[in-house]
């Protein structure tokens, strides 16, 4: 079950995210989210925003993403070409502790949300390229966090994709 998050939630979700920044880790993917990524702070600010979700299992939450509309300021220029130009939704801060098929779920819910999704990720994350490129994202290029100029690959996927 997918849900809102709500403050109470906080403490499985900060568990949630070290264990994914440990796996992280351990597929050569140190660099990404480092040692406290994401911030308390912002997954603070995305509760009231609507934006934070948690994933459940057997009333455990074993995940937790944001899904956010609106024009993303690391997507407004890219080393490479956006396939569409219309309102998109992205999907940021995805971390799971381990439980398999996450993805997939996370990715039917925000389909539903959203006829069409943009994703970014680090070079190093294999992992995350290939769950992305398996659920029929495409690489549109290369862009660079807002916050700190981090390079990223980028994907879309929308209703229709050839």
């Amino acid at each position: 079950m997918i849900r809102l998050a709500t403050t109470s939630d906080l403490p499985r979700i900060f568990e949630v995210y070290a264990v994914a920044r440990q796996l992280m880790r351990d597929a050569g993917n140190p660099n990404q989210w480092g040692d406290h990524f994401p911030p308390e702070d912002l997954l603070r600010a995305d509760i009231p925003k609507k934006q934070l979700y948690v994933v459940e299992r057997d009333g455990v939450i074993r995940a937790a993403f944001a899904l956010v509309f609106g024009e993303d300021p690391s997507y407004g220029t890219i080393e490479g070409a956006w396939r569409k130009s219309e309102p998109y939704a992205t999907i940021h801060r995805l971390g799971s502790d381990g439980c398999g098929g996450i993805f997939s779920e996370v990715i039917a819910f925000c389909r539903e949300k959203s006829p069409y999704l943009r994703i970014d990720t680090h070079h190093d994350n294999r992992v995350m390229q290939h769950i992305v490129q398996k659920h029929g994202f495409r690489e549109s290029g290369v862009v660079y966090m807002h916050d700190d100029g981090t390079p990223r690959i980028a994907y879309e996927w929308f209703e229709g994709m050839q």
